[in-house]
């Protein structure tokens, strides 16, 4: 299979089938039979992987079935494997996602996590840029998601399969995040479509409904990892005020600069919490 007549859109390929051959290329190019865990950098969390440990092998995204190379600034155009210290265990780290507002559909959104998935992984930690509706979360700071509201209208999972999202982000690795951590809070997160920011109506609504946390990714991704029995730890990083919480008119500069910001904090959140999965 090419990965140039791979078409994910396709009604008649298999997503997950494609998700299997991405992973064959990814421990070919590695030298790795398996990954352990994976991790998703999403906006503001570029340099976040520095600290898990050694990078062993780089793989650019497009060169993987399925995957495309970074839309959006401030994301990485490559894959890594990194050692987890001296465990001999592998961390699969993308440095950037595919968004909903790219238009390439839903299947290439999550086909990172299927990957993960297919190359041994057991859990997976899904990180973002987002906008706060809570003043007192200046931005630079990391907030765990506890839940999230999907309103995107979309979903990854195809067919009559019920599965279950009660606790979709596992309880047992926010309260490892939070070991690491103390002072983490934790949100529901809301996912809108974009590219577009969301308005002020739109962020009171989100609030109204139980909303702490307002963004363009993730939420698919999580239901396509409790699909295949993934552990999911969602942590987001409040990069500005979201509208009408703060008097500023919001842009993606401003998301970058407080990634930048909080680069260092961010590493070692994530460092001291793979090390104890």
């Amino acid at each position: 299979m090419s990965i140039s007549a791979i078409d994910l859109n396709d009604p008649t390929t298999d997503p997950f089938e494609v998700a299997r051959h991405a992973a064959g290329v990814i421990a070919e190019r590695t030298g790795a039979d398996r990954h352990d865990i994976a991790l998703v950098l999403g906006s503001g969390w570029r340099e976040a992987g520095e600290l898990i440990g050694e990078t062993l092998a780089t793989v650019d995204h497009a060169d993987v079935p399925g995957f495309h190379a970074g839309a959006v600034a401030g994301h990485s155009g490559t894959m890594r494997s990194i050692a987890i210290g001296d465990t001999g265990r592998r961390a699969l780290v993308y440095g950037t996602r595919t968004h909903v507002y790219e238009g390439r559909g839903v299947r290439p959104v999550v086909h990172a996590v299927r990957t993960a998935h297919a190359a041994g992984c057991t859990t997976v930690v899904l990180t973002n840029g987002c906008g706060g509706l809570n003043p007192a979360w200046e931005p630079g700071t990391p907030v765990l998601i506890r839940d999230h509201l999907n309103l995107s209208g979309l979903s990854p999972i195809e067919g009559a399969d019920f599965v279950d999202l009660t606790d979709l982000y596992t309880p047992r690795l926010r309260q490892v995040a939070r070991e690491v951590d103390p002072s983490l809070d934790e949100g529901v997160y809301v996912q809108f479509r974009g590219p577009q920011y969301e308005t002020p109506a739109e962020v009171r609504m989100a609030k109204i409904l139980g909303g702490d946390l307002v963004g363009m990714s993730t939420s698919l991704e999580a239901i396509a990892a409790r699909q295949v029995g993934l552990d999911v730890l969602g942590i987001s990083l409040v990069t500005n005020l979201a509208a009408g919480i703060s008097d500023r008119p919001l842009s993606h500069e401003e998301v970058l600069e407080a990634g930048q910001a909080a680069a260092g904090r961010c590493a070692r959140l994530l460092a001291g919490i793979v090390g104890r999965l």
